[in-house]
């Protein structure tokens, strides 16, 4: 069987983007047991109220949930489980430094397979506040507009 190629992405934590400042991202390996993998293979996960966290030097990803496997036994995994992460060790000490500065957290955006195996992108994301939601959303929406004036303008010209 030929191994695979490119990026295949199984979950995305599209309110992240919405809730929290993207600061910097990092893309880590994950510690996963079989059952988790099968479970990944078929598209079956949600990163909603996922988070990392630096402990005694590694880096974990909790309440990420991967549903048990279907056809798998008493051997299926816990669907929340805490996993550990992969990443170089300076990468971690610099992340842990942005986190000690207070008001970063550290959240995955996505869990995708990159030739084969799994990774999950990681974020080191400032916590939005209502009103910068608000703004955020009217600048996306005064924009839209302003495209679509542009467009009907340029379809008129011709």
């Amino acid at each position: 069987m030929p191994k695979e190629q490119g990026e295949k992405v199984v979950a995305t934590n599209r309110k992240a983007r919405h809730d929290y400042t993207i600061e910097d991202t990092y893309e880590a390996g994950i510690v996963l047991s079989g059952t988790e993998v099968k479970s990944l293979r078929q598209g079956r996960a949600s990163l909603v109220d996922g988070y990392a966290y630096i402990d005694g030097g590694e880096l974990w990803l909790d309440a990420v949930h991967i549903p048990e496997y279907t056809e798998g036994t008493w051997t299926n995994h816990a669907p929340r489980r805490k996993r550990k992460l992969l990443l170089h060790k300076a990468q971690i000490i610099k992340i842990s430094h942005r986190t000690k500065e207070g008001g970063y957290t550290l959240v995955p955006l996505s869990i995708y397979f990159k030739d084969g195996r799994a990774k999950v992108e990681l974020a080191v994301a400032k916590g939005k506040r209502e009103y910068d939601k608000r703004q955020a959303l009217r600048e996306r929406q005064d924009k839209r507009e302003a495209d679509r004036a542009m467009s009907s303008r340029r379809h008129l010209g011709e």
